[in-house]
């Protein structure tokens, strides 16, 4: 089924995902920081048939939204335009473009359940994060075909993780289960699985054994939080 995908933040992994959620079939609208004439052409040339918009109206637009902006900025949201909406949280934290932010580097969150607490009237499901953009661009092909790699998806809402892992598979990767929002530390910079480029049956397995690492190690201590020690 069709649906209108809109893609917060035009850089380079919002260019890639925009290119790729056209191709599988799908309207798709996407807004960087400022007026949406400003990215037409290259959004023409990047991503033929993403229409840009303001990022309100495509706030209010999409069936389902993707956060692809620096996750230092995600207070600038528009908290009531995505109320009721499904999001998907494809930021990571990153000191050089962040700097310095004690709310996204509490050990004991990880960052995906500070954009929830933020948004909390949406549904939010980490995905697209662990991945390169380079390497999403590459990845793609069709179900069964070697060389389709995993793409890990997180949340806390059932139907919302079933419809981003829908979405996964429609744009050309194996969807792999990862457990709940707070789960999702296991994908975050840092955890092996962070960077993965890998089939989904190798995605899986550095889940199953994030415990095994220090920083898996140092969460079951008790040192951050817990989660759970393998995914199913």
């Amino acid at each position: 089924m069709s649906e209108t995908i809109s893609i917060l933040g035009a850089g380079k992994l919002g260019t890639v995902l925009a290119r790729l959620a056209v191709a599988s079939g799908h309207r798709v609208l996407i807004a960087g920081s400022g007026d949406p004439e400003r990215i037409r052409l290259i959004m023409q040339v990047m991503a033929p048939g993403a229409e840009p918009v303001a990022a309100l109206q495509a706030a209010r637009e999409g069936d389902i939204v993707i956060l692809a902006l620096p996750l230092g900025k995600y207070r600038t949201l528009p908290r009531e335009a995505l109320a009721g909406k499904l999001v998907i949280d494809a930021m990571n934290y990153w000191w050089e473009v962040d700097g310095p932010r004690p709310d996204l580097t509490d050990s004991d969150l990880p960052t995906s359940t500070v954009v929830q607490e933020f948004l909390a009237h949406s549904v939010v499901v980490k995905a697209f994060n662990h991945m390169g953009y380079h390497d999403l661009d590459e990845g793609p092909r069709r179900p069964g075909a070697p060389g389709r790699k995993g793409m890990a998806v997180a949340g806390d809402d059932g139907n919302g993780t079933d419809r981003v892992i829908t979405l996964v598979d429609q744009i050309g990767l194996d969807p792999v289960p990862a457990g709940t929002l707070h789960d999702s530390i296991r994908l975050q910079p840092h955890a092996e699985a962070f960077g993965a480029n890998a089939p989904a049956s190798e995605l899986q397995s550095m889940l199953n054994r994030f415990h095994t690492t220090l920083l898996g190690r140092e969460i079951l201590d008790g040192c951050i939080g817990d989660v759970s020690p393998a995914v199913a």
